[in-house]
């Protein structure tokens, strides 16, 4: 009997393992690439988040600056007209007024006015858009010379001519302080508060 030895191969796999084997290599990268993608994904959300929260507050200080002057302008209308509404005359003596006084303690109960609702002068209604009514206070600064009006001392040609002086006008100046709304109420939480200063002349 004639026996036939067939050669023993060594080191060779099977062809459906190298198959195999791609295939998990091919699963491992379309994984981190959807790994990639979802956190490319998830920034770009957190990043149009972050611009829409950026372009509210800005809008929403918009609305509360237009209150804030609306509420000077209404005050600057009603100083003439309703000496009542000023708060107190800091020029007297012991008065002490603060730089704003919605924060000073011994500011009078009853000085934050909040502008009624209306169209005619010293009027404003807000826009629904805004946190509600703005406030504002007057306050007496006291009788000052006015530099529009002020020619100086010696400065005139008469001064020059013949020896008179200047003359030195006065006007009394107010102080109006406005803010956009009211900061304990529930509408204004969460909501900005601008809160504007101006001094105005009257004659």
């Amino acid at each position: 009997m004639h026996v036939q030895s067939l050669p023993i191969l060594r080191g060779r796999r099977a062809p459906g393992f190298a198959q195999e084997r791609q295939r998990g290599v091919a699963l491992v990268i379309a994984l981190l690439l959807l790994v990639v993608i979802t956190l490319v994904g998830f920034s770009a959300v957190r990043g149009t988040i972050v611009q829409q929260k950026l372009a509210s507050n800005m809008y929403d200080r918009q609305v509360a600056f237009q209150n804030a002057e609306a509420a000077m302008r209404a005050a600057a209308d009603l100083i003439s007209s309703n000496p009542a509404l000023i708060a107190r005359n800091c020029q007297a003596g012991g008065v002490i007024c603060l730089t704003n006084p919605f924060d000073d303690p011994n500011l009078p109960s009853g000085s934050i006015h909040t502008v009624q609702t209306g169209t005619t002068a010293g009027k404003y209604t807000a826009a629904s858009m805004a946190s509600g009514q703005p406030q504002y206070v007057i306050e007496n600064m006291g009788n000052w010379a006015d530099a529009s009006t002020n020619t100086g001392f010696n400065q005139t040609a008469n001064a020059h001519n013949y020896g008179a002086q200047g003359v030195s006008a006065t006007s009394v100046f107010y102080r109006v302080t406005a803010r956009s709304g009211d900061p304990s109420l529930s509408a204004t939480k969460n909501r900005a508060i601008v809160t504007l200063q101006a001094v105005i002349k009257k004659g």
